[in-house]
């Protein structure tokens, strides 16, 4: 007899939540909501007065679309603020934009030369405008495409660096410091890019590796108090800049280094290295001058560099031996002097701690124009820069020797070997060697070429100079608290007054570092980085606000004209500082000072956004210092770094209490981006194929704190991962349709399985918090993923879909399980919200289309009570038994002795009897989706399966002893078929 039809009294899960997901086409119209609606200030407005989490978006530039770094930083921004927010604090969040700088001016010229125009010769007024215009343009830009990324923020307020407000408060930080007297004005060898011609900062410059010319030049020593037979011999010194030479102001020795006082023999031919002793006596030698270089390793690679210039086997036969100490007193020629002048001045051999003996020679030229450490040992002995170098790279006109326009320094043809500098050391018997020589070297990363070192007069904050400002009873008032509370400098060990670099150190010391190795990495940067160079010479920028007396060299410290300055910057910005406006300013003085035209270092700007973001009351939700700055990891010497410095050169602490960085995004095999390379992966692209929500759920799922890849089949696979949540969320709303709160169970009235489910929401909500706590979105991510695909899909929802679809509406077992879905379900929507902005949005209004967004909710209720160890270990067992009875099963399904696991019944023989037995609430049948199941005691573990004898219930499709043979229906079907017909 044929069964009747009974699926029309099936409960079926009804919904009309699409299982295909369709992003790129719906995440628009969402958002367009969320823009209608003021999200944003809804946010603000729910959180007033809650709990502040502060934290401060550091400013991408405003240059160029949105990159797959830009996402991956503000997707990481947004959960934070997302999930702080969930918590239940006012997470207000304010973007910004860096607008000032190099960059910007850049591209604006490159619009200029396009046209075959000279910007020098536009209006400065009018060239700026332009600049603002460009960076406004990119802000629209970039601000429209991190919506697209489902960013909440205040977009219709963000923060921008050349907005006049902004700009004034720059200019008021930069006086701040300079009226404490801790600015000054310097001539110090600084990076300079010949192209761009302006100074750089360490965070502009990237370093690659290139091939210069490597050149051993002889000094004939003239003068050796000490050692007066060194006379007549030559002091050989190893650079691989050769256009330095003509700069060359003294000799650099190693105190303790010792040398070898040297005959150098030439052989009237190449001999080999294992030959050349058993063929000493037949070789004709020729002596070619004494010369000293070190007494190791330095001098056998000498040789080589000298064999291989002359063609003949070179020999340097040691006949003395000196310590650097020797060298007091002892002065050489420059191997030019024959040209007088500049060039006829003795070089001093000075002793220098920085000399090693790793290459070159262990002697060193010294060329104070053009390094650190030339320059300081040269200014501690008075020699003082010549400033030969002009600021596009060309020697002066005037220098005798390589001056005039063709002599650009970093042209290779002047550097080569057969090049004018060598050419003519070549002449003048000074040069031993020239070759190729491989190495790392500097570069703007803007211009993409070789910079110099160059000194300039230009502006600095020092780094050693004890802050004038800061006594000790002063820095307890402050509030400058180290974890064990205020500091007392004499319980420190502190000087009265720290340095720049002292203080910052100590806030390295206190500051929370996400991971922590940031913490070494920017502490080493500070501890060893030089004076703050704080000027550019470039025209789109905040000037620096100085009167430079022109007699005495002093800035003028005048509290009353700054304020004018900082109130006529509010008004105009950076079009203020004209020649008029000084004399406005300065009347009858105006002739005494110089006005200062250089412009600020852009990390100065963006160092200060902590002051006109956080302090100045323009967002009144926000408050100094911050919570958390977060970024990349090259931040430590960019914007991590100048923040700090400014923040504590005028507050005595850094500007945020934590920093959490992130690594680089490499392509799928794990190189780095480049265009030039075309493995670049667009995140717009990705939105536009897969949705935002996606980038997203990448985003959040890697560890981002250590460089990640990203490609086509990374993106599939978590294209796969957002299906399965996805289809999560559609069984949750159609298993929840029609659900009312009479419906609901106490939690005590639930069965075990049920149970469970509360067990492990209540676990994930404490392990979910703790991940939250370290910024850990990976496992934050990779814990709701377990639970949904392991613990519900596989699991709990397979095995109560019994009960769901077949259950009487009324029945305790099927509102049992209704009531933990919805629980469950007010858990994963809100969990999940700061990750799928979007889906968990469509979830949420497709189950409560009049509640609001999703986004204004809190945390969900999660009791701690539910939390049942024991319980959970009993499930545990029960998990274990499915996985080893469906490897049985799947062979009997493919022996084709059963068609379905209901129809089978699992003879389970075991020693823990007992303690299976004990699982008390718990149906095993039910939970291994099998026709019954029979313990049996016995000494061995055995499982055993097989087709049970059972009759089928036409309605629930089990295989049960109470099926009726008229109905074909079980006995729990026989008793809801008629209500369900009755209703």
């Amino acid at each position: 007899m044929s069964a009747p039809d009974y699926r029309p009294t099936v409960f079926l899960p009804k919904t009309d939540f699409p299982m295909k997901a369709g992003l790129p086409e719906r995440e628009p119209q969402i958002l367009a909501k969320w823009q209608a609606a003021d999200l944003y200030g809804q946010l603000r407005a729910a959180r007033k007065g809650r709990e502040k989490f502060i934290f401060h978006d550091g400013p991408p530039y405003a240059n160029g679309d949105m990159h797959i770094g830009h996402a991956l930083n503000h997707i990481l921004k947004d959960a934070v603020v997302r999930t702080q927010t969930l918590l239940g604090k006012d997470a207000p969040y304010v973007p910004g934009w860096d607008c000032h700088g190099l960059p910007i001016e850049w591209k604006v010229e490159e619009a200029y030369r396009a046209k075959k125009q000279n910007k020098d010769e536009v209006p400065a007024a009018q060239f700026r405008a332009e600049c603002r215009a460009y960076a406004q343009h990119w802000v629209d830009v970039q601000a429209s495409q991190l919506q697209r990324l489902g960013i909440n923020a205040d977009w219709q307020k963000p923060y921008l660096t050349m907005d006049f407000e902004a700009e004034a408060t720059i200019v008021s930080e930069l006086l701040k410091v300079a009226e404490s007297g801790y600015l000054y004005r310097g001539a110090k060898p600084v990076m300079w890019s010949p192209v761009e011609k302006t100074a750089l900062a360490e965070a502009e410059v990237e370093y690659h590796d290139i091939t210069s010319t490597q050149i051993d030049v002889a000094f004939e020593i003239v003068e050796a108090p000490n050692a007066p037979e060194l006379v007549g011999a030559h002091a050989v010194i190893w650079t691989t800049t050769p256009w330095t030479i003509p700069v060359n102001q003294g000799i650099a020795y190693g105190p303790d280094v010792a040398y070898a006082h040297c005959q150098l023999l030439l052989a009237d031919r190449l001999i080999a290295d294992a030959e050349r002793d058993s063929v000493w006596g037949q070789i004709d030698w020729s002596e070619s001058g004494r010369y000293l270089v070190a007494d190791n390793h330095l001098r056998a690679e000498l040789e080589k560099r000298i064999t291989k210039l002359l063609g003949v086997t070179a020999f340097l036969r040691p006949d003395g031996e000196y310590n650097g100490r020797d060298l007091v007193g002892a002065v050489a020629h420059h191997p030019m002097h024959h040209l007088g002048g500049f060039f006829a001045t003795p070089r001093p051999f000075l002793p220098g701690e920085f000399v090693t003996t790793d290459q070159g020679t262990g002697l060193v030229h010294m060329a104070p124009d053009h390094g650190e450490d030339d320059f300081a040992l040269c200014k501690a002995h008075g020699i003082n820069p010549v400033f030969a170098v002009e600021a596009d790279g060309r020697y002066r006109a005037d220098w005798l020797w390589l001056g005039g326009e063709a002599k650009n320094v970093i042209n290779p043809n002047l550097n080569a070997p057969d090049g004018p500098i060598c050419s003519d050391l070549k002449a003048s018997g000074a040069l031993l060697s020239a070759g190729p020589f491989q190495h790392s070297y500097p570069h703007s990363w803007r211009s993409k070429k070789k910079v110099i070192f160059r000194c300039t007069p230009q502006w600095f904050v020092p780094m050693d100079r004890p802050m004038p400002w800061v006594e000790p009873k002063s820095r307890a008032e402050k509030g400058w608290e180290n974890e064990g509370g205020a500091i007392d400098p004499a319980e420190e060990g502190l000087a009265a007054s720290p340095t720049l670099r002292e203080r910052a150190m100590e806030e390295i010391a206190r500051v929370t570092f996400t991971p922590d190795k940031g913490r070494n990495r920017i502490g080493a940067m500070v501890e060893g980085r030089p004076d703050w160079v704080l000027s550019r010479q470039r025209a789109w920028g905040v000037p620096i606000t100085l009167f430079v007396d022109r007699k005495t060299g002093d800035y003028l410290v005048d509290k009353e004209i700054n304020e004018k300055i900082v109130a006529r910057f509010r008004e105009q910005g950076v079009d203020a500082w004209t020649p008029e406006f000084a004399r406005e300013l300065l009347g009858d003085r105006v002739d005494q000072y110089e006005q200062v035209t250089d412009i600020l270092d852009v990390w100065f700007d963006s160092g200060c956004t902590h002051a006109f973001v956080l302090e100045s009351g323009r967002w009144p939700e926000l408050q100094w210092p911050a919570d958390l700055y977060l970024e990349g990891s090259d931040q430590h010497r960019g914007w991590f770094q100048s923040s700090l410095l400014q923040s504590c050169a005028t507050r005595g602490r850094a500007p945020y209490n934590a920093i959490l960085t992130h690594g680089f995004t490499m392509d799928a095999s794990g190189r780095k981006m480049s265009k030039s390379e075309g493995n670049t992966v667009n995140p717009l692209d990705i939105m536009q194929t897969y949705g935002a929500d996606i980038l997203r759920l990448w985003a959040l799922s890697v560890d981002f704190t250590e460089d990640h890849r990203i490609g086509d089949e990374i993106l599939k696979g978590v294209a796969d991962q957002y299906r399965k949540l996805r289809n999560s969320f559609r069984y949750l709303l159609g298993a929840l349709d029609g659900w009312s709160e009479k419906e609901r169970l106490p939690v005590g009235e639930i069965p075990a399985l049920e149970r469970w489910v509360l067990h492990r929401l209540a676990e994930l909500s404490v392990e979910l918090k703790a991940a939250i706590e370290i910024y850990d979105f990976n496992r934050y991510v990779s814990l709701i993923l377990g639970f949904v695909a392991d613990d519900l899909s596989a699991f709990a929802m397979d095995v109560r879909k019994d009960s769901l679809y077949c259950d009487a509406p009324t029945a305790p077992t099927r509102r049992a399980w209704r009531t933990v879905l919805d629980i469950t379900f007010h858990a994963l929507t809100r969990w999940l919200a700061p990750v799928l902005v979007f889906t968990t949005e469509e979830v949420w209004s497709t189950r409560f289309p009049d509640a609001g967004s999703v986004h204004l909710l809190d945390w969900p209720e999660i009791d701690a009570g539910w939390n049942d160890p024991a319980l959970a270990r009993q499930i545990g067992l029960v998990r274990k038994l499915r996985e080893e009875t469906y490897l049985k099963l799947e062979e009997l399904r493919r022996n084709k002795a059963i068609g379905s696991f209901l129809e089978a019944r699992v003879d389970i023989t075991t020693t823990h009897h007992d303690r299976i037995a004990a699982l008390t609430g718990l149906d095993l049948a039910e939970l291994l989706l099998v026709a019954e199941v029979a313990l049996v005691p016995g000494d061995a573990e055995q499982l055993t399966v097989a087709k049970a004898d059972l009759a089928k219930c036409a309605r629930c499709w089990r295989h049960l002893p109470d099926v009726d043979d008229e109905t074909q229906l079980c006995g729990r079907c026989t008793t809801v078929v008629p209500k369900t017909e009755d209703a």
